[in-house]
């Protein structure tokens, strides 16, 4: 854990400022006197007409009593020239770090701001690594736009309301009948982390209605890159899971007696993610997977990782998907009373509760509402979740200014964790890091994620909430956040030691509350279209957010493009191209064909339109 008293090292805001010192330095350096040298070297004329000095070629001009007095009077004007620019740039460093003064606070909030601005607790990965060179200047100026205190642009905090609004919640609607699962049972263990796990169970949810099957509740895979032994009673609510889908599917807590003896592997019965292909179609269950149900009363698929297709697929299975994802998961009451309080200290406010929290917190949500009369406004705050934790990086292939250790550190992760992608990586001419780059498949740096809401204008005071905060690279990586957003918080500074210690080690745990913080949150930013959190936080939000609960989708590629000029563009042009960028990402869509419904849940299946 990183505590902003451990010495973070700062950046230079004064960079643009002290770069300009210089040059003026050196333009009146080149102005100052010639050397004797030089005036030995060629003779010296006088500016008046007529002939020059009768002693000017024998004897020093400096000899002369008025000349010693011009030179002072130069020396006198250069050095009150070099104090003005030390002037504005104490001038201009002062500005960058002033904040306007709060307003009178309890003394508990008191406490939770001492400690917030004292202890930035945020875990970090790999070595301390400088930031991409080529960002300090962005960086700077940045923070000289910043200082500028502008007024921030009206939609900042806004989705298209009229189209958005149109849609509403309907996957609860039910037209079959209740599934006897008379067929066998599918067991599943799910990989990956809480996001994985959350669409495998819903895929598993879809496949046992498809093969008229008992599904077991599901088990979670122990994975080396989460560490985290929690299972699916230890996160979601199981007796609310089993009623809410009982009329559609059949669901037991364990296998049968006289079934748990069987040796699974044995008998053919055991089906991994590589005896299937990814986006299975509904087909291939019915005609590989269904025999050996029927053969054999069991199958248990270990890994399920996105292993059912999304079209084509009938119109009550997606429906189905959809009501697993949006209804039957619930957050155990322990993980929603923890995440009430994550979002009223993150409001500052106990008397305001959001448009999503009830489906968030259940009856927890009430607790928000406590002291309701209380007239002080709540505070906005945007949400950002910053997936460069040290899996996906070293998963991505690209590089991110670390150089040959950065390297040698990421093939050493892949060989661990990512066996079959190092080997691929020997063995395969894969694209160049700057080609994946180019292309918008490496996901955003710290760096980068804070110069497009610093280019997007989001103002100094904004209150940012960072999720995913086991950033790779070390704690330089998150100065440039806290630099240009002192208002930043997790949720470990949000919550006491005591308070998070239910969920020390559990890392699924943790991350429900990210979710929680996220999904609830003013404006939410996404830094990586591949990341499953941000893919299931932006669907919840258009399901349940009534068009009010904008998402910031970032287009790699176009941002790519702008970050490549990151050494030459002016700040003005770079706002004109972010903002285009984003605001390009922002209309109201329907889910593509063959895309997830978890991300894009404006479908017939999922929504309603009242178009």
């Amino acid at each position: 854990m990183v505590s902003a008293s451990d010495g973070l090292p700062v950046p230079d805001r004064c960079g643009p400022i002290a770069t300009r010192s210089a040059s003026f330095n050196g333009i009146y350096s080149s102005s100052s006197p010639p050397t004797p040298r030089s005036r030995q070297s060629s003779p010296v004329h006088s500016s008046r007409v007529g002939p020059s000095h009768p002693f000017s070629s024998r004897r020093s001009r400096s000899q002369f009593p008025w000349y010693r007095r011009k030179r002072l009077k130069v020396v006198m004007a250069l050095v009150a020239l070099l104090g003005s620019l030390f002037l504005v740039n104490w001038i201009m460093l002062a500005r960058l770090q002033h904040d306007a003064p709060n307003p009178p606070v309890s003394k508990s909030a008191a406490k939770l701001s001492i400690r917030s601005s004292v202890s930035l607790s945020v875990s970090v990965q790999g070595k301390g690594k400088k930031p991409h060179k080529g960002y300090q200047r962005m960086l700077a100026l940045a923070a000289h736009a910043l200082a500028e205190d502008k007024r921030e642009p009206k939609d900042l905090w806004q989705e298209p309301l009229a189209p958005a609004s149109n849609w509403r919640p309907c996957s609860y609607l039910r037209n079959w009948e209740p599934n006897e699962g008379k067929n066998g049972y599918i067991l599943v263990t799910a990989n990956g982390g809480i996001n994985q796990q959350r669409v495998a169970v819903c895929n598993a949810v879809v496949v046992a209605r498809l093969l008229n099957s008992t599904l077991v509740i599901p088990k979670f895979m122990y994975s080396s890159v989460w560490r985290d032994v929690s299972q699916f009673s230890d996160i979601y609510q199981e007796e609310l899971f089993i009623n809410y889908l009982t009329p559609d599917i059949r669901i037991v807590r364990e296998l049968p007696k006289e079934l748990q003896s069987l040796d699974l592997e044995a008998i053919g019965s055991v089906v991994t993610d590589v005896d299937m292909v990814k986006e299975a179609k509904p087909s291939f269950y019915l005609k590989n997977i269904l025999p050996i149900i029927l053969k054999n009363q069991v199958v248990h698929f270990v890994g399920f990782g996105n292993r059912l297709a999304f079209d084509p697929i009938p119109f009550e299975l997606q429906r189905l998907r959809c009501r697993c994802n949006f209804h039957a998961l619930q957050f155990v009451p322990r993980i929603q009373e923890t995440g009430a309080l994550l979002l009223k200290r993150l409001r500052k406010h106990e008397g305001l509760i959001g448009p999503l929290d009830r489906y968030l917190l259940g009856p927890f949500a009430d607790s928000v509402e406590e002291n309701g009369n209380n007239v002080k406004k709540a505070s906005k705050y945007l949400a950002i979740h910053l997936r460069f934790e040290i899996d996906m990086v070293s998963h991505s292939l690209c590089e991110f200014g670390g150089g040959e250790e950065e390297r040698k550190e990421l093939d050493a992760y892949r060989e661990i964790h990512f066996p079959a992608l190092a080997q691929l990586k020997r063995t395969t001419k894969l694209p160049s890091p700057s080609e994946l780059r180019a292309e918008g498949l490496c996901p955003l740096t710290p760096e980068e994620a804070v110069l497009m809401l610093a280019g997007l204008g989001f103002n100094r005071k904004t209150h940012v909430f960072v999720a995913g905060s086991n950033l790779y690279g070390g704690r330089s990586r998150l100065v440039a956040l806290t630099s240009l957003y002192p208002k930043l918080v997790t949720k470990e500074n949000l919550l006491s030691a005591a308070e998070l210690e239910p969920f020390a080690n559990y890392s699924s745990q943790l991350a429900a509350l990210d979710f929680i913080g996220c999904t609830a949150s003013d404006a939410f930013a996404m830094t990586d279209s591949g990341s499953q959190l941000s893919s299931l936080v932006s669907g919840y939000r258009i399901y349940y957010g009534g068009g009010r609960m904008p998402t910031i989708r970032p287009n790699k590629r176009r941002l790519a493009s702008i970050f490549m000029k990151n050494s030459t563009i002016e700040w003005r042009v770079f706002e004109q191209r972010v903002r285009k960028a984003i605001r390009q990402t922002k209309h109201v869509q329907t889910r593509p064909k063959a895309r997830s419904v978890y991300r894009y849940p404006r479908c017939k299946e999922c929504m309603c339109s009242t178009d």
